[in-house]
């Protein structure tokens, strides 16, 4: 057990990109931040080599070691196709990873804890990283790159963790240097730095595919691949499972404005949005829509407050189980509809 959990599986807060080992090997990601006291909502990454041919999947070439287990690495997770074989193989052959949620009434992944043999929490593992005293060139150049990134943003270190292969020593001479900054707030801060660091040639960020330049996550330090992702704080979660139910109602077309930005580099994401017209009649106001949330990572941080978005997804009824309440949202990466997305086209309105 990591030294943040001291051995009690109670004391850890699942959040977003923690990694879990579990007794069979498997390797599963923390997905979000809301989960049942029992389980943890996550999304399968690595599969034991003994358990591979059970999968209907295409694999990476090379194999992973992880505390004596060998692994395997699907080449795509994501795609509806994929997590519907994945789903479809638990079910059959390891329904603990398997959980039929009530307030989303659906089949979900989601590890129970009791089959939890080892959790990764990243700021736990670059905290192991920086205390080493013997490093490899790769594990030396992250703490450094790291080190560049706190002193030009004034974020403490403790507010960064290390993510991905590096984290779980699992790494090889090619692999890249995944960092994690906690809070919305610090990942802002670690966002100007970047570009001040880009501007004076010490990194270069690259801008290959549609959102790079608005991401602005992804780059190179010294010729290595970098990633950096965002994470919330403890004091940053505010609602619990079970708090609220989800009743999917259609597929809509909306262009909105994004309100407000402060979840934006999350995963889920969430944009605050006002709706401005959409392709479809609805049974409610546009007015009632209040968010749009992407469970795909590929649409965190691509808008800010003022951008006009479109946005394709399965629009969704929110009631609280505190209040009775009710509202709306659009999520994208609903696992329902195809090609569901979320596109800037427009800023500063």
């Amino acid at each position: 057990m990591s030294e943040q959990l001291s051995g009690d599986l109670g004391l850890w807060i699942p959040r977003d990109g923690d990694c879990i080992l579990t007794e069979d090997g498997f390797l599963f990601y923390v997905f979000g931040y809301e989960h049942p006291e029992d389980r943890v909502f996550a999304f399968l990454k690595y599969i034991p080599r003994k358990f591979a041919k059970l999968f209907n999947l295409k694999y990476h070439g090379r194999t992973w070691n992880l505390a004596g287990e060998t692994l395997v690495r699907p080449t795509k997770l994501y795609t509806p196709e994929n997590y519907v074989r994945i789903i479809e193989t638990l079910r059959r052959r390891f329904p603990q990873y398997v959980y039929y949620c009530p307030f989303r009434r659906k089949e979900v992944v989601a590890v129970r804890k009791e089959f939890i043999r080892e959790v990764y929490v990243p700021c736990v593992q670059l905290r192991k990283l920086l205390n080493r005293e013997l490093k490899d060139a790769l594990q030396r150049e992250a703490v450094e790159f790291v080190d560049l990134l706190s002193d030009r943003s004034g974020v403490p270190l403790e507010k960064f963790g290390l993510h991905g292969s590096l984290s779980l020593g699992m790494h090889s001479e090619q692999s890249d240097i995944d960092l994690v900054v906690y809070g919305s707030r610090n990942f802002r801060r670690v966002e100007e730095a970047v570009s001040e660091l880009e501007a004076e040639g010490v990194i270069q960020m690259i801008y290959t595919k549609k959102f790079d330049s608005k991401k602005r996550q992804r780059g190179r330090y010294k010729g290595r691949l970098f990633f950096i992702n965002a994470v919330k704080e403890v004091n940053e979660i505010h609602e619990r499972y079970g708090e609220k139910s989800y009743r999917p109602i259609k597929p809509v077309d909306l262009r909105c404005i994004v309100k407000g930005d402060e979840e934006a580099m999350f995963r889920p994401s969430i944009y605050k949005v006002e709706c401005l017209d959409g392709r479809e009649e609805l049974e409610i106001g546009l007015n009632e829509i209040t968010q749009v949330i992407s469970m795909i990572g590929y649409y965190r941080n691509i808008a800010r407050k003022g951008d006009l978005i479109q946005v394709y997804g399965m629009l969704e009824e929110v009631k609280s189980n505190l209040n009775g309440k009710t509202s709306y949202q659009v999520v994208v990466g609903s696992g329902v509809e195809r090609n569901e997305h979320i596109w800037p086209i427009g800023e500063s309105l």
